[in-house]
């Protein structure tokens, strides 16, 4: 650690609580709000929309060479601001983390750049390109170093699209994936939202996030969009059960066998069960 308290306080099993785990909301440091009236503008939408913790996700990339000493200031600044202002919303330390910075940072950076600022969980960013070279290596070197490597919305790399039996291996492997809500209905497109909804019928998707960078152009958000997609009765385990699990550091709960109504989500057939993995 690096002797900066995040001032939060750590969730508790007997009170669990709705976590957004990806979420751009930290301000003038990556391409989520400029200002910390932003911010706080932010953090008071996804309150509206259900969130009770917001996870600074700030890019970790080559162009925004952000560090873990900074995410976490801006971490205390921000929640003493959200109190003062009677927001509902915690916010944690995390960090979204180019699969291409990985190798450069040092060992002891990449472990404070987890989610929730402990434990040994990482959010890590594949690229948006057709091609994705190396990408396996970068993750087996996270494993061996004893983390857990959580993708983030590989439902929108197109090296995924081209070649799922890449994504298919990386969670055979015991990776886990966080897709956007917003591409469960449709706002990254079509081919994204087939993708997104393919991966969860195939028992892929092991957590829902905003990945919001304001309260207008990119809001944050999750309910609304499980529940037009169908999903609602695996809400609580990909917004509570799950991130909450990796906020705390402890191995995911099973995932809920439930049937999901699917009619609305404009899938071709009424009604799937979830296989149990």
């Amino acid at each position: 650690m690096n002797g900066l308290s995040t001032g939060v306080v750590r969730i508790a099993p007997s009170s669990p609580r709705v976590v957004d785990l990806h979420c751009h909301v930290l301000p003038g440091i990556d391409d989520g709000p400029e200002t910390i009236e932003g911010s706080v503008a932010l953090a008071r939408a996804a309150s509206a929309a259900g969130a009770q913790i917001l996870v600074a996700t700030s890019h970790v990339c080559w162009n925004y060479r952000n560090d873990a000493r900074t995410i976490r200031r801006l971490v205390v600044e921000l929640n003493a601001r959200l109190a003062a202002e009677k927001v509902a919303v915690e916010v944690r330390a995390g960090a979204e983390i180019a699969m291409t910075r990985v190798g450069d940072l040092d060992p002891q950076e990449l472990s404070r750049l987890t989610l929730g600022g402990s434990g040994r969980y990482l959010l890590v960013e594949p690229p948006f390109t057709p091609m994705v070279s190396g990408l396996d290596a970068v993750i087996l070197d996270l494993q061996r170093q004893g983390y857990r490597v959580v993708l983030a919305h590989p439902e929108r790399c197109p090296a995924f699209h081209r070649d799922r039996g890449i994504l298919n291996e990386l969670v055979g492997a015991g990776v886990l994936t966080s897709v956007t809500a917003g591409s469960l209905v449709g706002r990254f497109g079509r081919d994204v939202r087939s993708f997104a909804l393919d991966l969860v019928r195939d028992g892929m998707v092991h957590n829902v996030a905003s990945d919001a960078h304001d309260h207008i152009r990119r809001p944050p958000g999750t309910a609304t969009e499980l529940d037009e997609a169908g999903l609602a009765p695996l809400a609580n385990w990909f917004t509570i059960a799950v991130p909450g699990a990796i906020l705390s550091g402890s191995e995911i709960p099973p995932r809920p066998q439930v049937d999901v109504l699917a009619s609305r989500s404009g899938w071709r057939t009424s009604r799937w069960r979830l296989p149990r993995r």
